[in-house]
């Protein structure tokens, strides 16, 4: 009776109760998020209209303005989704609106894994580790190592132009990675099944062991970092099936329910 209570209780938050692996997971709803980010006049919505798999979706919203010199984050985020040393899977389903324009090129980040070194102060705050993104319509990705502090001390590595993305149609983006500060990481990507990141014999985080957030949302950074491009000033990403485990059929969208 209590476990039934229990199932009962975490289907109602959205999050799946056993899942082999999993680690955690949400199926497109609002309820299960340890917080979640609104910058300006961003926006996450739970829909139904637009989903991928079961009756809901998360839709992330971000509206350009030229008088706000802020950032552009609308995202839904998880604490805690690993540290320096772990092994994991993570994924989740997306969707762009269907009128997204590519050109000009710019960058959207799509899914973030972060955490905050204010404490160190010296001129960091939150710093992304391994960000998902796209530019133009090529999908991208990268790790971060060094050391944190001083700034100039972190180093990235990028994965660029692997595959073209389209609008109007759900996408499955499916990570797996050893998070380590020396040569014995790795890092795999997979899109829509298709593995097109295989990365061995490399640091994919910094020194500092702290836990990183999970983000998945539409944040808008290229507003910010390299100012406003083309003419669409309102954007829109749904999201659904986020989750993460052990295993690749946890983390994979399509495989859990």
């Amino acid at each position: 009776m209590v476990l039934c209570k229990l199932s009962a209780l975490l289907m109602t938050l959205g999050l799946s109760s056993v899942q082999g692996s999993q680690f955690w997971s949400n199926t497109g709803t609002t309820a299960g998020w340890d917080t979640f980010t609104h910058e300006h006049e961003g926006t996450v919505d739970q829909v139904t209209n637009v989903v991928y798999k079961g009756s809901t979706a998360l839709k992330m919203t971000q509206i350009y303005d030229s008088s706000y010199t802020g950032r552009y984050h609308s995202e839904a985020v998880k604490y805690n989704a690993y540290k320096k040393g772990d092994t994991g899977f993570y994924g989740f389903a997306f969707r762009l609106q269907e009128d997204w324009q590519f050109d000009p090129a710019q960058e959207f980040n799509l899914a973030q894994f972060i955490a905050d070194f204010s404490d160190l102060n010296c001129g960091e705050d939150y710093m992304p580790s391994t960000m998902v993104w796209i530019l133009g319509d090529q999908l991208t990705t990268r790790v971060k190592y060094g050391d944190v502090c001083p700034t100039s001390s972190q180093k990235i590595k990028t994965f660029s132009n692997l595959k073209t993305v389209t609008a109007g149609e759900w996408h499955r983006v499916e990570i797996q990675a050893n998070w380590q500060s020396d040569n014995t990481g790795y890092i795999k990507l997979w899109y829509d099944g298709e593995k097109v990141v295989e990365a061995y014999n490399l640091p994919t985080n910094v020194g500092d062991g702290r836990a990183f957030q999970f983000r998945v949302g539409l944040y808008a950074n290229g507003w910010h970092d390299s100012g406003y491009k083309g003419t669409q000033g309102t954007r829109q990403v749904w999201y659904d099936q986020i989750a993460a485990g052990s295993t690749f059929a946890d983390a994979d969208p399509a495989a859990w329910s």
